[in-house]
């Protein structure tokens, strides 16, 4: 199947919770108004397909400072994630192999993990 990396505990808690600030972030922006400023809407057929906005009343200065905060801790918990200490230990292909698996395993429940041993 492939091999097993044995990821430190920080390593897969500032991993899981990067996954969670993403999709926070993404929620987010998908219910904010489609633009920062408010603006006007348009609509343009003159390209491939059409493009219509609706007015925009733009984002609140407190959305605006949710949004900077979630971005503000995915680049930490990012650039956390990828320096950490342990992908030194790996080099080319097993380094690339680990950070895809380590991007795709959920972090173990605490309980789960304190039983296992």
């Amino acid at each position: 199947m492939g091999t097993s990396y044995d990821f430190p505990s920080d390593l897969l808690a500032g991993q899981e919770e990067l996954h969670q600030i993403r999709a926070e972030l993404s929620a987010l922006l998908r219910r904010l108004p489609w633009s920062v400023e408010p603006l006007d809407g348009f609509s343009d057929d003159s390209g491939w397909r059409k493009i219509e906005r609706s007015a925009s009343p733009g984002w609140t200065e407190d959305e605006q400072a949710e949004v900077e905060k979630l971005r503000q801790r995915e680049h930490e918990l990012a650039v956390f994630v990828s320096t950490h200490r342990y992908w030194s230990d790996l080099t080319g292909p097993d380094r690339v192999d680990a950070r895809s698996r380590l991007k795709h395993t959920p972090e173990t429940p605490e309980k789960e993990r304190t039983e296992q041993g």
